[in-house]
């Protein structure tokens, strides 16, 4: 075999929330041959498989008797130009953010919003990533994944990815598909969305009356930079609950007892409510136990201070939900995997 297989390996450097688990066996991929002989690998081993990609949605309570396949595959390609646009196509293993800022560098709109997400490429569509007005099916064209009971590759469509809310149809199907490689439609003419959140506000402030979508990039990276620790010096994985979407009825009836309410109104006429706004009022924001706590400036976002373990993480987060049920009637979904 090629593949360089690694027994025991601690997974500390491959999750932002820097828990230090050990996987049973460990490899990384850096083709699609690679990715068939580590399914291989596991089938005759009889070991399950995990798949990894930067490790910004997991949430680690133990060691892994698995084998863990880190996906480090490379490569961004333009498949089709024309004079509105083009398709870029990303391998699953690139990493988000360089991958966002690339596209922009050739002139290519649409991702900006979606700067500074963490994590790679072939993760994005598993929980249809989005900020700040965009989500990742707005842009996307179509993805190639591979059956792992079969090796066989099969092209994904949009309407095929059933893309939802943090949500699509490999979320559901998680032991099935590999996502290898990604592709986007992306337009040389921006339509820029700048309504969402502060980013309209940060680019007056700047001065900037006619901003490119290079411009939305750099206000919304400094947004989420003031928001959001940096994982390399405080362990987090990003938002940890999703934005709760609940009937206009129990919008209402909060709002009578907390005016200040942050809620959306969305078309099918349910209500998303701001996660991180309820987790405040509740009193969560800053609260440490141990090395699991509630970041200082983000109420949204469950840290390790430095030796919490993921058990450790999950047993607060659990707190906090029934609290919240409890105060709000609301109920919490997390949004990292648990493994």
């Amino acid at each position: 075999m090629g593949l360089l297989i690694q027994s025991n390996v601690s997974l500390k450097p491959f999750n932002t929330f820097g828990v230090d688990v050990k996987a049973r066996v460990f490899v990384e991929a850096h083709s699609d041959a690679d990715i068939r002989e580590a399914l291989a690998y596991a089938k005759e081993h009889k070991v399950e498989l995990l798949v990894i990609g930067g490790g910004s949605n997991l949430l680690l309570t133990g060691d892994i008797d698995a084998l863990v396949l880190r996906m480090a595959t490379r490569g961004i390609r333009i498949t089709h130009e024309n004079c509105d646009g083009a398709t870029v196509e990303a391998e699953a293993g690139e990493p988000w953010h360089p991958f966002v800022q690339e596209t922009l560098a050739q002139g290519l709109a649409g991702l900006e919003n979606l700067s500074l997400i963490p994590g790679t490429v072939g993760a994005a569509p598993m929980q249809n990533i989005g900020a700040y007005g965009v989500e990742l099916k707005d842009v996307f064209d179509s993805l190639v994944a591979m059956d792992r009971e079969t090796g066989e590759t099969r092209e994904f469509s949009l309407s095929e990815c059933a893309f939802g809310y943090r949500d699509s149809v490999f979320k559901h199907q998680v032991g099935r598909w590999l996502i290898l490689r990604v592709r986007f439609r992306l337009s040389f003419a921006a339509r820029l969305h700048l309504d969402y959140g502060p980013v309209r506000q940060r680019l007056q402030e700047q001065g900037i009356a006619n901003p490119t979508p290079i411009h939305v990039s750099r206000a919304i990276s400094a947004i989420r930079s003031e928001k959001l620790p940096d994982p390399a010096t405080l362990g987090n994985a990003g938002s940890f609950f999703k934005n709760p979407l609940v009937s206009a009825e129990l919008a209402a009836r909060i709002r009578e007892t907390h005016p200040g309410l942050v809620a959306y109104p969305q078309a099918d006429g349910q209500v998303k409510l701001a996660a991180g706004w309820l987790i405040e009022q509740a009193g969560w924001k800053g609260f440490r136990e141990g090395d699991a706590g509630v970041h200082a400036l983000q109420s949204l976002v469950l840290v390790n201070h430095g030796a919490a373990t993921g058990l450790d993480i999950l047993h607060l987060a659990q707190r906090i939900q029934t609290d919240i049920l409890e105060r709000f009637g609301v109920s919490l979904e997390m949004e990292p995997n648990l493994y």
